[in-house]
């Protein structure tokens, strides 16, 4: 999986411009001065929405983080593993993780990202969390665990920094549509799953 996002990361950034209302409003709504994470931030299109705030980006692809320094020399940015954040305990006002934890394969692994923003957050801080629902109106799934195709196009194919190993055993190469399509890992959550989860950890 996060050798897809290396591999996907220009084409990526392309389509992920337009910040989602709800996720601004939570940005917005936030006190002067805050220190806030982005934890899984891609190219950081959430870094600038309130110029009042201290963002702090984090996410495993470092093509996506050489995306949000592209739209950005300003940003702070860094590499980092969701499930291992090199950051201090309790050391934000908020956190956001946006279309993050639904990429985990298993609920230990979501328990431990769910931790994780947990752990960085102070003592009465905000965390925002989103995942994809099972629970759709236009779009319908057969099974929660789920591959979602991302058509590569060639142009994009020659700006990329290619990742390390040899991971493109499922790659399947679409020659009508000049790409090259990858297939990238979901668990869509049914609702209140994702409050499951969080209180499973407080339990614990």
């Amino acid at each position: 999986m996060y050798e897809v996002y290396e591999k996907i990361a220009p084409h990526f950034s392309n389509t992920r411009h337009k910040p989602w209302p709800r996720v601004s409003d939570f940005l917005n709504g936030l006190e002067d001065a805050s220190i806030v994470a982005d934890v899984g931030c891609g190219n950081g299109k959430y870094l600038g929405i309130n110029k009042q705030l201290q963002m702090i980006g984090t996410d495993r692809s470092f093509n996506l983080i050489g995306c949000a320094r592209d739209i950005s020399p300003d940003y702070s940015v860094f590499g980092a593993d969701s499930l291992n954040l090199p950051m201090r305990s309790q050391s934000c006002d908020a956190v956001i993780s946006i279309a993050v934890v639904h990429h985990f394969s298993t609920d230990s692994l979501r328990i431990k990202a769910i931790g994780e923003l947990s752990r960085i957050l102070r003592p009465g801080g905000k965390l925002l969390i989103y995942v994809w629902a099972y629970e759709q109106e236009h779009k319908k799934f057969a099974t929660q665990d789920v591959f979602v195709p991302w058509h590569l196009h060639d142009t994009y194919d020659k700006d990329v920094k290619e990742p390390e190993s040899n991971f493109i055993e499922t790659a399947i190469r679409d020659k009508d549509k000049q790409a090259t399509v990858y297939h990238r890992y979901y668990h869509v959550f049914r609702e209140g799953e994702l409050e499951n989860l969080i209180l499973k950890y407080f339990a614990d």
